[in-house]
């Protein structure tokens, strides 16, 4: 039997649904007049959905595949969908905790009295979810009475008296600018047309570059509570977030980031708090990973002095300057993202240190070379080896084009900049 094949029709110009109102988008922009109008079109599409359909069961009888107009498809498609992967979210309303008394949001005839913190405690409790993995559920409360979702995470970590949701966070944080941010601040995208589609809200933990183009991101969504280097504000819809700061802050809630500065008193042999940690996560982010056989801790240690040592020599500091433990100029230049990064390991410092682009032929199928295993392993040490089976090694291999393509991700590019074959600025952010 032969299989006829289906074109897709131009959309119906009185037509509401959201494939065709973005197929009339589409031809507008490249300025294609439609050349099926009116109910002509709409009877069309829904022929070529019944042909479809008949298709599908000859298909599963083993016929060749047919093409399925695109026009009436089963949901609306999301034009900013190819730049990265956005969060699918939906989340339960504001309500109390689970076991707990009554919420809700603070408002001029019922102000509610905020619980203070810092932070290092607003950091802390949202680390306590990504170690414990906690699974992405809208209808689940977690052990600590919140919900697993993007927004009861929030309330977790700000340690609100209640669940709240994307549209009633704003009411217990001050607006700021997003070149005001410090850790603990949060990123929110609360859509009222549709709050289940695209609303989110992410705890920001720190600037990961000088450039404040990407920065650690604390966020739950499926499948369960991740910490990951992030496109500034969000890897989709990304205009669309504002910064705010939770009112009950204490300690450093000002604009500049050196007034967040806890203290020399935090730091040093014995210590043992929350912004031991943070300091930790700091300079792994800025190229400290590899002073820390485990990850940071709230325990003081001598790789949390070697690390801050490394960190303040690549500044050009020497001497007392370079001590190891962190001082406000130091904090500030962690929190803010500015400053030198700490250098490879035997670079030896400065930017000079970043090895030549040898060249994209290198890095291709049928490749081999030390280039392609220095890659490799410098990847690893970033901590984008994850695709590796073994190695790497000097053959260049599907895993070696993934790891990059992930690397490539996580400086926010997408499309062909992120097609996991390494150029020259690729090879200069990966080996600085």
């Amino acid at each position: 039997m032969t299989v006829p094949v289906f074109r897709e029709y131009e959309p119906a110009a009185d037509c509401g649904c959201a494939g065709c109102a973005l197929q009339r988008r589409t031809a507008a922009a490249r300025s294609l007049p439609p050349r099926l109008g009116g109910h002509r079109a709409a009877h069309g599409a829904r022929r070529a959905l019944v042909l479809a359909t008949a298709a599908g069961v000859v298909l599963s009888a083993g016929a060749a595949e047919a093409v399925v107009p695109a026009c009436h498809a089963a949901g609306p498609v999301r034009p900013d969908d190819a730049a990265g992967p956005g969060p699918t979210t939906p989340q339960g309303q504001a309500g109390p905790l689970m076991g707990g008394g009554a919420a809700g949001p603070p408002t001029a005839d019922a102000p509610l009295a905020l619980r203070t913190t810092t932070r290092g405690e607003i950091i802390s409790r949202a680390k306590t979810w990504v170690a414990a993995k906690v699974p992405y559920d809208m209808e689940k409360y977690w052990s600590d009475g919140y919900r697993q979702d993007c927004s009861g995470y929030v309330s977790m970590a700000w340690g609100l008296g209640g669940n709240e949701w994307t549209g009633s966070l704003s009411s217990y944080g001050t607006r700021i600018a997003r070149s005001q941010l410090e850790p603990g601040d949060i990123l929110l995208f609360h859509n009222p047309a549709d709050p289940n589609k695209g609303s989110h809200v992410t705890i920001f933990g720190g600037w990961t570059n000088s450039a404040r183009t990407q920065y650690m991101a604390y966020e739950q969504t499926p499948p369960a509570t991740r910490k990951k280097t992030t496109p500034l504000a969000y890897w989709s819809n990304s205009d669309k977030y504002l910064a705010y700061r939770y009112r009950g802050l204490t300690g450093g809630s000002g604009g500049g980031s050196s007034a967040g500065f806890p203290g020399a008193a935090r730091f040093g042999p014995g210590a043992r708090n929350a912004h031991v940690t943070q300091l930790g996560d700091m300079l792994v982010a800025r190229g400290g990973k590899r002073f820390y056989t485990q990850g940071p801790g709230p325990a003081w240690s001598e790789a949390d002095r070697r690390a801050t040592r490394a960190f303040q020599q690549a500044q050009g500091w020497r001497g007392a300057n370079a001590d190891g433990l962190p001082g406000p100029d130091t904090w500030r230049r962690l929190v803010d993202g500015t400053g030198k990064n700490i250098p490879a390991a035997g670079s030896g410092g400065g930017s000079s240190a970043v090895p030549p682009f040898p060249g994209r032929g290198y890095f291709k199928p049928g490749q081999s070379n030390a280039h392609v295993e220095r890659l490799g392993r410098q990847l690893v040490k970033k901590g984008y080896g994850r695709h590796y089976a073994s190695g790497p090694g000097r053959r260049w291999t599907e895993a070696d084009r993934r790891n990059v393509e992930a690397f490539q991700r996580a400086q926010g590019w997408r499309g062909g900049v992120a097609d996991g074959y390494p150029g020259p600025d690729t090879w200069r952010r990966l080996f600085s």
